[in-house]
């Protein structure tokens, strides 16, 4: 690890000619000429619909105050600090409390510290609350280099809450940070407290990939997965992207920001609770749009790319097994996540939400909090 373990203050603090370069480059999107009967603009059925895409472009130009955004961001106290050779950059909210629990939450693609904006606030009366971005995601960057995938993030995150005086902590991971937080309590046992995990029926996907398919399905609950198989078949074009041909994709992303919003917006309609809903419906709108300009403005829809690849490639399992204890929030619910995910009923906290999806901390942030909330004191 770097011997240098400062931790450097931050600040959101974007150059008024990167904001102008934004609009500007929306004002000038090329836009693909219509297909006809391609007017419906909540059929994603190929994808996201130009028609909504430009609504949510338009509002993105003329309606959304970043600076307005930029300032609540800039509510909570950041750092930056390196951890063999990479940036890092983190939130950092000291409960007031003298027996608040240290807890690092963990995100994915295509989230970031933004996802969990709203929860926070809910967790910092019983919580020292951290927010670390992966390598090449957010602040996270630029990239030192190749080779920043699920084991190396996951003992840099290990460093960073030492440097913050935390010897002992809590977890809570959805997506990509659903596997560091899981890392962190099979390799760090005697530091981890409990791992809270954020799931979704999209798990199912994983099933017979990353997870084992159980014994004993009945031939209904083996159509079902395999419906669940198709769903994810059918989304997997970016993943596949972004697993084998991130240097690809990377530069569209980098180039056009309406190429960015389309690349993450899709994914609060597929991952996101709620069939009939859009993604703004699904999330609050101008949150959805700092994500996603985030991503813009630190160039980040290339290098956060490149951490698929590396996990892809890494021949690293998602998920390791502890004797930690753990707890899974499962929202948008579906009968087979628990029987094909913890078959064995090993899962000592176990949570069932009709309501949010693969996104909790920003479709259902008073859920989420209570349900971590619930679950950390039951082992404390």
């Amino acid at each position: 690890m770097n011997q240098n373990t400062a931790l450097a203050p931050f600040r959101v603090d974007i150059p008024q000619a990167d904001v102008d370069d934004l609009r500007a480059r929306l004002t000038h999107t090329r836009w693909p000429a219509p297909v006809p009967g391609r007017a419906d603009r909540t059929d994603f059925g190929r994808g996201i619909p130009p028609v909504y895409l430009k609504e949510l472009a338009d509002y993105w130009r003329d309606g959304f105050d970043w600076r307005a955004q930029e300032a609540k961001l800039n509510e909570h106290e950041q750092f930056t600090t390196v951890v063999d050779g990479q940036t890092f950059h983190g939130i950092h909210v000291r409960s007031a409390n003298p027996e608040a629990i240290p807890l690092l939450l963990n995100h994915g693609w295509p989230g970031s510290f933004v996802e969990y904006q709203r929860l926070v606030p809910l967790l910092a009366d019983e919580f020292h609350v951290v927010v670390l971005s992966p390598p090449g995601f957010g602040f996270s960057t630029p990239l030192s280099g190749t080779g920043w995938e699920l084991a190396r993030t996951t003992e840099a995150f290990a460093e960073i809450m030492t440097r913050l005086g935390y010897e002992m902590f809590a977890t809570h991971g959805t997506d990509i940070g659903s596997g560091i937080a899981a890392r962190l309590a099979a390799l760090h046992p005697e530091r981890v407290i409990g791992t809270h995990i954020g799931a979704d029926p999209r798990y199912l996907g994983l099933v017979g990939e990353k997870f084992p398919i159980p014994d004993g399905l009945s031939t209904d609950e083996i159509a079902q997965l395999e419906a669940s198989h198709r769903m994810e078949a059918a989304d997997r074009g970016y993943l596949e992207m972004q697993n084998h041909r991130p240097d690809t994709i990377g530069v569209a992303l980098t180039d056009s920001p309406v190429g960015q919003l389309a690349w993450i917006a899709e994914k609060f309609k597929t991952r996101a609770g709620g069939d009939r809903r859009t993604p703004d419906e699904s999330v609050d709108r101008d949150q959805l749009l700092t994500n996603v300009t985030l991503y813009w403005f630190t160039r980040s829809g290339a290098s956060s790319a490149q951490f698929y690849y590396e996990a892809e490639h890494s021949g690293l399992d998602f998920a390791m097994p502890s004797g930690v204890p753990s707890g899974w929030a499962v929202f948008d619910t579906h009968p087979l996540v628990r029987r094909t995910m913890d078959p064995w009923r090993a899962i000592d906290h176990w949570s069932e939400f009709t309501e949010g999806g693969h996104f909790p901390a920003m479709e259902e942030p008073k859920l989420l909090a209570d349900d971590i909330r619930t679950f950390f004191h039951s082992i404390s």
